[in-house]
């Protein structure tokens, strides 16, 4: 229906409203508008031309005051204009950026005579508000009754197949673009060119963009970002090679912040740093995206100071910035500065988002602080971050690694919605706190719920079995493994091959190894501790020497395997041997554990002074842990040495004065010694200090079932006919010591 023009007006005094309204229209000064609307009310005048309405109703989207719309779309249905289309489109278009798309929707089926505008408010409606289905809906039906739409309708329904990953419904909406003949528009072309790299389509994209008759910027960032997301790295500085030299479209932010996702992707330092001359070179230093790239680049590719740097010299800062630098300090381990880096967010006003509670969360689960966590949680709930489902699998882990297993399995049980990471994470965690019964029974719950488990949830799963040291529930998981279709995963093979260790079943663990396809140096490094864990010390250093005959280089835990193998295996003077040789070779590579491991293989065969001498030895750069001294304080305690146990004892309890292993460790040696007040002393250390006592245990495999003893237990309901057959053999071995 067509609005009649001027000529309808038949009043003077209306025509002078209606002269001002349009004026203050057509200059957007939409406070005048509404103004003089109302006040022509006011006067008694009433408003008889419809086509001053949707300016009227224009003013009150643009000012988003929903009481005037709504009051204006009252006095268009009294009037009985509501049939006009474009009065109906402008309400459409005033519900729609309200966010009361259901209003808009009631108006649209409403109307007589829909025309393209009207098609395309909806649809533009429904999309720009990320109602990605619906307005996909919405543009089928259109179709149906010959709707042509617009170039920025058209880019929302690829925005949204991008969103929806509709590669198909992508490719139809092509063809039609191509139809109607807007495939020369260059956004029409980029929205292409983006939804083909979001679906992981780059050779579609690339033939598009070879075909390209001209490109701007935006068109060259996306192929470039789409490369570094499929880490084809080379790809996408190639492609930023061609671009600068092209010399024809400049270099801009979102340019810059896609090569440097490139260079986060490959890992590659050099070229990050070389793009960030680029960066200074063409004045985008003060770029706020190109900044946090930048931090972000530097973080993830290990060089937390220069990421640190570049964070402090930013002009402007937003959330992502201090997320940013949060997270690249907790992943590189820099725990005190991520904390220093948080009680600055707080100080600067800076408000936590849900990414932050989760950097946070990272941070203290590293700390062990149960009590941060406890705080983060109270904030979590204040700030209503509850239904976000990463924050809820976040906070699960770190209550599960602080060992407060408890209240992460309530937190489990009120989650509404469970994915495959809240069940691994729990699974995981019972396993983490020694829990194998309650993780495996999970896991069994978890398949009930038809959830299929991943290579996460399975490594939790073994790892329960490791500890719970079972052979027949072992079996029972290398076949869940095998039906799952995981068994040729290296970090799967190697877990498996680790678990059939713990259990004593080093032959298994030998054909997991022969039977993995491809080995990684961590598959040959626990291979090897396998064997020394079993008392195969010879067998753990054939494999080394095969290892390094096919071109594997020994890492850390590949060295303090072969140690740990060779003083449990009591091969001294091949453990002896091989220390000489990695402290020549690898020196700078080793830490406390390996001088561990050397003082404790030689304190077992007695040579206390060649042990001493070890520690005295150690590189500056290396301080002697607690387990160096411990190392050293249990052989003074297997020979006797009271006086040199002596120094080691207040080594010891200085390093970790809230572990029971050293007083009991000290209590023992003296006792042994005849120092009966020494080792009372270090008795009443512990109740003094209130220090909990980790009682030591023993496993006995019977009918392929693990049973656990511990000191002075008799809960088991043969534990009378168990400690008399203990004292029977220790009578034998008495006898034959005497």
């Amino acid at each position: 229906m067509r609005l009649p023009n001027e000529s309808f007006l038949s009043f003077p005094k209306i025509h002078k409203w209606d002269h001002m309204i349009r004026e203050y229209a057509s200059k957007k000064q939409w406070y005048e508008v509404l103004f003089n609307y109302h006040e022509m009310k006011n006067v008694g005048d009433m408003l008889v031309d419809p086509s001053l309405f949707p300016c009227i109703l224009k003013a009150c989207t643009k000012l988003q005051s929903w009481k005037h719309g709504i009051s204006v779309h009252a006095t268009v249905i009294k009037k009985g204009f509501e049939s006009y289309t474009s009065i109906a489109n402008s309400t459409m278009d005033f519900y729609i950026k309200c966010g009361a798309r259901n209003s808009a929707l009631t108006v649209f089926e409403s109307m007589r005579n829909k025309d393209s505008v009207s098609w395309n408010v909806m649809i533009h409606g429904y999309l720009s508000q990320c109602a990605s289905e619906e307005g996909l809906d919405l543009f089928i039906q259109a179709r149906i009754v010959g709707f042509e739409p617009n170039v920025s309708t058209l880019v929302l329904l690829l925005q949204a197949c991008r969103i929806l990953g509709g590669t198909y419904d992508g490719l139809i909406i092509h063809g039609f673009i191509i139809r109607i003949g807007f495939l020369s528009v260059v956004s029409v072309q980029n929205s292409l060119l983006s939804m083909y790299v979001r679906s992981c389509n780059i050779e579609f994209a690339q033939l598009l963009f070879d075909e390209m008759g001209e490109r701007d910027c935006i068109s060259w960032s996306v192929m470039i970002s789409g490369y570094a997301q499929i880490g084809e790295a080379e790809v996408a500085f190639r492609l930023f090679q061609e671009m600068c030299l092209g010399g024809i479209v400049n270099l801009d932010g979102l340019t810059m912040v896609s090569i440097l996702q490139a260079c986060t992707s490959a890992g590659d330092i050099n070229l990050g740093r070389l793009v960030h001359g680029v960066v200074i070179c063409r004045g985008f230093e003060s770029d706020l995206f190109v900044g946090n790239s930048l931090v972000d680049m530097y973080s993830k590719c290990i060089d937390v100071d220069s990421a640190y740097k570049v964070f402090n010299q930013m002009p402007q800062r937003n959330t992502v910035s201090w997320n940013s630098i949060l997270s690249g300090l907790v992943h590189n381990e820099h725990y005190f500065k991520a904390l220093e880096v948080f009680h600055s967010m707080d100080k600067a006003g800076v408000e936590v988002d849900e990414v932050s509670v989760v950097n946070l969360l990272q941070l203290f689960k590293n700390l062990g602080d149960a009590v941060q966590c406890k705080c983060i949680h109270s904030v979590i709930i204040r700030r209503g971050f509850e239904m976000n489902g990463s924050v809820l699998n976040s906070l699960l882990d770190a209550y599960s690694k602080c060992e407060l297993v408890g209240p992460a399995w309530k937190l489990f049980e009120r989650m509404k919605k469970r994915n495959m990471i809240s069940w691994s994470t729990i699974i995981g965690g019972f396993a983490h706190c020694a829990k194998p019964d309650e993780a495996i029974a999970l896991f069994n719950e978890m398949m009930l719920a038809q959830e299929k488990p991943n290579t996460v949830t399975m490594l939790s799963l073994l790892e329960a079995c490791s500890a719970s040291a079972e052979l027949k529930r072992s079996n029972w998981a290398h076949g869940m493994v095998i039906r799952n279709g995981m068994a040729s995963e290296v970090v799967i093979g190697t877990a498996l091959l680790e678990m059939y260790a713990k259990c004593g079943e080093i032959e298994s663990s030998r054909k997991v190894f022969d039977e993995m396809p491809e080995r990684n140096i961590v598959s040959w490094s626990a291979m090897i501790g396998a064997y020394g864990m079993n008392g195969r010390a010879r067998d753990a250093l054939s494999l080394l020497r095969e290892m390094e005959l096919r071109g594997m280089k020994p890492n850390e835990v590949t060295m303090l395997s072969v140690l740990s193998a060779c003083s449990h295996g009591g091969l001294v003077e091949e453990g002896r041997s091989y220390f000489e040789e990695i402290i020549h070779d690898h020196e700078p590579e080793l830490c406390s554990k390996h001088y561990s491991c050397a003082v404790d293989m030689l304190g077992r065969a007695g040579e206390l002074e060649e042990a001493i001498e070890v520690i005295r030895k150690m590189p500056e750069g290396v301080e002697a842990s607690a387990s160096v001294w411990g190392a050293l304080l249990s052989a003074c305690r297997n020979f006797g040495n009271s006086e040199l146990g002596r120094g080691a004892v207040s080594r010891v309890l200085e390093l970790e004065p809230s572990s029971s292993a050293g007083y009991l460790l000290a209590s023992s040696m003296y006792a042994s010694g005849g120092l009966w007040g020494d080792a009372a002393r270090m008795r009443w250390l512990v109740k003094e200090k209130g220090v909990r006592v980790l009682a030591g245990y023993s496993l006995v495999h019977v009918d392929q079932r693990a049973f656990k003893f511990l000191a002075g237990d008799k809960s088991h309901p043969q534990s009378k006919e168990i400690y008399a057959m203990v004292e029977h053999l220790h009578s034998f071995l008495k006898r034959e010591e005497e």
